[in-house]
């Protein structure tokens, strides 16, 4: 079995993101959190005040044997909007941009050229607004937000805005479904 590899992206709303990346072949865990702010240990009250900087994220771990890192972020720019700065849907603020954060200096390279293939490409009709950093400062979410889609399905802002992003992944990534999922 291969080394496991992980990366840290901002889709906006952490629950969206984790419950995509949940459904991934190869992804071995995926763990919400914050990224990249100036509080030490924050809370998600902090968070969503906009003050400290951070981003909602999601810590995706793989194996690179079964998926490399570079279908791990075709997959996140697919299923949200990377050219809104500091918004996804009806949620605004920095802590909803779109972001990835690398610990791995290849990882930085892979993003930093399919950011200037989709660039030269028009993909999006609109300019990549997506940060790309290394990875500081990050903090797990606190536990009721982990796996919040799978326990709770049917909440208001499940039922409509990441259901629907889930079945996008499912359709436009079948190849990349667990099975199952």
């Amino acid at each position: 079995m291969s080394d496991l590899q992980s990366i840290t992206l901002g889709g906006g709303c952490f629950w969206c993101t984790e419950a995509v990346f949940d459904r991934v072949r190869g992804v071995t865990d995926v763990q919400s959190g914050y990224a990249n702010g100036d509080v030490a240990e924050p809370t998600y009250e902090q968070v969503c005040s906009g003050t400290t900087g951070h981003a909602e994220v999601v810590r995706v771990t793989f194996d690179p044997a079964q998926i490399g890192v570079r279908e791990i972020l075709e997959i996140f720019f697919a299923t949200h909007d990377p050219t809104t700065l500091n918004r996804q849907g009806n949620d605004v603020g920095t802590q909803y941009r779109s972001a990835i954060y690398f610990a791995d200096p290849a990882h930085q390279d892979v993003a930093e050229e399919l950011l200037r293939q989709m660039g030269q490409d028009k993909l999006f009709g609109a300019p990549v607004v997506t940060e790309v950093a290394p990875l500081v400062n990050y903090w797990p979410a606190e536990d009721y937000h982990q796996d919040y889609y799978r326990n709770h399905p049917n909440q208001g802002y499940c039922a409509f805005v990441v259901g629907p992003k889930v079945e996008k992944f499912r359709k436009t990534f079948a190849r990349h479904l667990k099975p199952g999922a």
